[in-house]
């Protein structure tokens, strides 16, 4: 009967450790999930130009860090038509983009490091409408700027599963320090 009596208790306690895992997991999802989100365009993802912008940028919520900034205009060339390196410019990144070449789309090809240490990267495009006279650069291909599929091997969600592993590990540990020993008859 007491060992029946334990096992209710330590039923009981699993249940609770278990609730409160659950609730950290809810609570501290949305928090580390909080990377970086586009705000706007420059120029508007969709538009149309009838002359090349002076330069392109992708603004975020949050000022992104410095480092591993990129920012390109690809044209329907397939050559980048960007001008030397992105910048940061308060929440946004920025590169010089100068006379444009061939009418059609050209895409916006960003990758920044956000606030919090994970990277984001994303597209927006924009169409010529009237031919330019500009020179192109290399081609995107060789430049490593072709999209790359983000996150790792669990699609960018490591993070939630470091927290999970994390609470259950806690939970387990606090089970293993509150039992009651066994007493001897």
């Amino acid at each position: 009967m007491r060992a029946l009596a334990f096992s209710a208790k330590a039923l009981t306690f699993s249940a609770k450790a278990l609730f409160v895992a659950l609730l950290t997991l809810l609570i501290a999802a949305p928090i580390a999930s909080a990377h970086s989100q586009v705000t706007g365009y420059s120029p508007a993802d969709g538009s149309s130009l009838d002359a090349s912008p002076a330069t392109a940028s992708v603004t975020f919520n949050e000022v992104p860090q410095s480092q591993f900034a990129t920012l390109n205009v690809v044209g329907p060339d397939g050559n980048i038509w960007s001008k030397g390196d992105a910048r940061i410019e308060g929440q946004s990144v920025v590169v010089d983009v100068g006379e444009l070449g061939p009418t059609g789309e050209y895409t916006l090809a960003y990758r920044i490091t956000s606030a919090d240490g994970h990277p984001v990267s994303g597209t927006a495009t924009f169409t010529l409408t009237q031919e330019g006279s500009g020179t192109p650069g290399a081609p995107a291909d060789a430049s490593g700027t072709s999209e790359e599929s983000e996150g790792g091997f669990l699609g960018g969600y490591e993070h939630i599963v470091l927290i999970v592993v994390a609470v259950l590990a806690f939970a387990g540990a606090l089970g293993f320090a509150l039992r009651k020993p066994k007493t001897k008859k």
